[in-house]
């Protein structure tokens, strides 16, 4: 479904992805896990568009996506859910919702992807009046993930959708991020919490000053003396 061919990134004059190479086949949870500052962020920006490669090129269901614009890119069906959420505090859930639907293809189908999203997430259904800002960080990553949905996504990008939240939301976030996997969601995970992710994932690629150091199935990895050395503490 995605190939990452060689790409290479900077910010000026500072280099943060160094020739990476990877694949996610269809139906697949890939995880990326590394260090702060290894260049996970950057490579989910560089695939949704966000951020030009200096090298490389971004092939997408056989097509090569590495010069389109953004928008383009998420009518593909590759979108990106941010670290941070990056929320409409002043606006509503539902507004916030109604966000991730502007695209033709998934203005379309608004109505069924509501109803999907508040079924996944029972409580944005009861909160929908209430403005973004005053939710629980749980309850803002719920919003950001559904509005994500609500792009009709084929490849769905989670950038740290743990960060900051009580070890019980961190649970409930990546069990739904399962749960959507088991209904056929192809999912690309940058996430904090390796343990956890890793054992929800198909395989796994290890990012470390800009380059893969690793690349193995979920389980392998888990196993690996040298992950659960660095990012396992064990």
């Amino acid at each position: 479904m995605l190939s990452v061919r060689a790409i290479g990134a900077q910010y000026g004059r500072a280099r943060v992805l160094h020739d990476v190479s990877f694949g996610v086949d269809e139906g697949q949870v890939v995880s990326v896990i590394g260090a702060n500052g290894a260049g996970k962020s950057t490579l989910v920006k560089v695939i949704s568009g966000m951020v030009r490669p200096t090298t490389g090129q971004i092939i997408f269901r056989g097509e090569d996506i590495t010069a389109l614009p953004v928008h383009e890119i998420v009518t593909r069906g590759v979108v990106h859910v941010p670290e941070g959420r990056r929320l409409f505090g002043d606006m509503t859930v539902l507004e916030n919702l109604l966000l991730g639907s502007t695209h033709a293809g998934a203005r379309a189908s608004r109505s069924q992807g509501l109803e999907s999203v508040y079924t996944l997430f029972p409580i944005l259904a009861e909160r929908r009046s209430q403005l973004a800002g005053t939710l629980s960080g749980g309850q803002q990553q719920m919003v950001a993930i559904a509005r994500g949905l609500m792009s009709c996504p084929q490849l769905l990008m989670l950038d740290e959708p743990s960060l900051g939240l009580a070890p019980k939301v961190v649970t409930e976030i990546l069990g739904v991020i399962s749960r959507l996997n088991k209904e056929g969601l192809t999912v690309l995970l940058i996430e904090q919490n390796v343990k956890h992710s890793l054992a929800i994932s198909d395989r796994g690629v290890v990012l470390e000053n800009g380059r893969i150091a690793l690349a193995d199935s979920g389980a392998a990895l888990l196993n690996n003396e040298h992950t659960r050395r660095a990012y396992l503490g064990l």
